[in-house]
């Protein structure tokens, strides 16, 4: 699928992160036992965070929702979600193959 409009910078990495966690949440819908990596990726991480821990705090508290609830959020197009979405905790969620069919979709920019 071809972009109509090249997309540059943060719009282009935002909407990029955008369309990784709608496959993201596919993927939860379909098989929500795949939320315990999200779950391990914190447990991981957090201790060890420093300043990003506010962000797995977040995190902690968007998977504690209810799944449909928690899925329409990791896709909303908000200055929070935006921000969040930098530091998730879906690692390992995506197979590579999948990760780089959407990021394919979003060229880098040529200078």
């Amino acid at each position: 699928m071809q972009m109509q409009t090249e997309l540059r910078g943060h719009e282009r990495i935002d909407r990029r992160s955008i369309a990784l966690h709608r496959a993201i949440a596919d993927k939860l819908r379909a098989n929500p036992a795949l939320l315990e990596i999200a779950r391990d990726n914190i447990a991981r991480h957090a201790p060890t965070a420093g300043r990003s821990q506010h962000y797995w705090d977040a995190w902690r508290t968007v998977l504690a929702m209810p799944l449909e609830d928690m899925l329409r959020l990791i896709v909303e197009d908000t200055e929070e979600m935006r921000a969040l979405r930098q530091n998730n905790p879906f690692a390992g969620v995506l197979e590579a193959r999948e990760r780089w069919a959407i990021y394919d979709r979003f060229p880098m920019e040529r200078i």
